[in-house]
């Protein structure tokens, strides 16, 4: 009687990790409204390229960068996420398969994570930089300093990470 009990309930939460697919779903919605501002940015971009400063087209770049990286640590964390808590993608031997899929378990994801948020930071931090103005405002400072605090936390955390990683690797393992 206990052992009918205990499988049904084994197989109960075993099968509640479908319950992850609507969230990987909605990340591919996500890609999709990206992909919509992207294009939007392009197209701002694009026409005004003849009028607009250096600087400009640059901070223009930087911003199409920043979301191509966003878009990239969703397409990991769908397809890892959904491998490593869901199922395996069965996509046979198709040429396009990337070739880190299937190889990624949850802590190199999370250092990808961590990797592309330090990253994306950076180059939010790098487009503060080339917006600023001669003479600093101290609300403007403030917020330099801020940017600057919160990107070191992400350095710092993924260093903090790395070395967590290393050395649950190098543990011995019984």
């Amino acid at each position: 009687m206990l052992d009918k009990i205990e499988d049904k309930l084994e197989s109960t939460i075993f099968k509640s990790r479908w319950l992850l697919a609507p969230f990987y779903l909605g990340l591919i919605l996500s890609i999709i409204l990206l992909f919509v501002k992207f294009v939007q940015e392009l197209w701002h971009l694009t026409i005004h390229v003849f009028t607009a400063s250096e600087s400009d087209v640059i901070i223009g770049i930087l911003a199409l960068v920043d979301m191509s990286l966003v878009g990239s640590l969703l397409l990991m964390i769908i397809f890892s996420g959904y491998e490593i808590f869901v199922s395996k993608i069965d996509v046979g031997d198709h040429e396009d398969r990337p070739d880190w899929m299937g190889k990624v378990d949850f802590s190199g994801l999370k250092l990808k994570v961590i990797g592309a948020i330090v990253a994306i930071s950076a180059i939010d931090l790098l487009k503060a930089f080339m917006n600023l103005p001669a003479e600093l405002t101290p609300e403007q400072s403030n917020l330099i300093f801020w940017k600057v605090a919160i990107h070191m936390t992400f350095v710092v955390s993924g260093l903090i990470f790395a070395l967590m990683d290393k050395i649950a690797g190098d543990t011995v393992k019984h």
